[in-house]
């Protein structure tokens, strides 16, 4: 689902992106459990393609487990080859996502 230029993933629903670029910025957010702003590292991917339509949004992301999977594809940017298939499950520490890269033909 598309808010505004945010990608957000909806439990069980997978989302098929295409990224044209990304950029790894540093935020800060308010500590759930403490209350306190905390600074922490984002990967930016920009979006021009989601579920086969085009749009002009960015997909973020803080967890750590998430970003590993995108990793192996930043230092080339070779992720345009790919639209990449990303299903969040879970909750809150309990959240996994299953990532699927497909080549682009």
């Amino acid at each position: 689902m598309v808010l505004q230029n945010h990608v957000m993933l909806q439990d069980g629903i997978p989302a098929r992106m295409h990224f044209t670029d990304h950029q790894v910025v540093r935020r800060t957010i308010t500590d759930r459990q403490t209350g306190r702003p905390t600074s922490r590292e984002v990967l930016e991917l920009s979006v021009d393609s989601l579920d086969g339509r085009p749009v002009g949004a960015v997909f973020s992301t803080m967890a750590s487990k998430l970003a590993d999977q995108f990793a192996p594809y930043l230092p080339t940017k070779s992720y345009v080859q790919y639209d990449f298939v990303v299903t969040q499950r879970g909750e809150d520490f309990q959240r996994s996502w299953t990532v699927q890269a497909i080549p682009r033909v």
